[in-house]
């Protein structure tokens, strides 16, 4: 569980990330085709974030579970939060824009649920980061 948790938390960070950045980046370029591109592949890159996020919550929660730590106490607050917002609002995001794009709607509806997405994630990869900025000082805790 020791090494399975950082590696899964990393890679799901690194999935959001990756999302996220695509995201930012196609917009800049302009390019309707590559935001196409970017909206119809992320949702396939559940496969590898959900996997991800499941395995770095139960991992999580092992180890854990008894410690009073204030460092893991925030981090079991973070996580609901961090999962509602995926399930609640990232995914739906991800599919309606998706499906925008695959009907090529770059339009009002488009460019509001993409802000919504943006805004979300954001907030996801800031309580993920401060996840892995405390697992990282209870490791260092633990080690010495």
């Amino acid at each position: 569980m020791k090494t399975l948790h950082p590696v899964a938390g990393t890679l799901a960070l690194a999935t959001i990330l990756t999302f996220w950045l695509s995201t930012v980046l196609t917009e800049i370029s302009g390019s309707s085709e590559a935001i196409r591109t970017v909206k119809l592949a992320i949702p396939w890159g559940f496969l590898v974030l959900v996997p991800a996020l499941a395995v770095t919550g139960f991992s999580g929660f092992r180890l854990g579970g008894k410690w009073r730590h204030p460092a893991v106490t925030a981090k079991k607050k973070r996580m609901p939060f961090i999962a509602l917002n995926g399930l609640l609002v990232l995914v739906p995001c991800a599919l309606i824009l998706r499906q925008l794009a695959m009907t090529g709607e770059f339009g009002t509806a488009f460019y509001g649920v993409q802000a919504l997405e943006l805004c979300a994630g954001a907030i996801n990869i800031v309580l993920m980061g401060l996840n892995f900025r405390d697992g990282l000082r209870l490791k260092r805790r633990t080690a010495t």
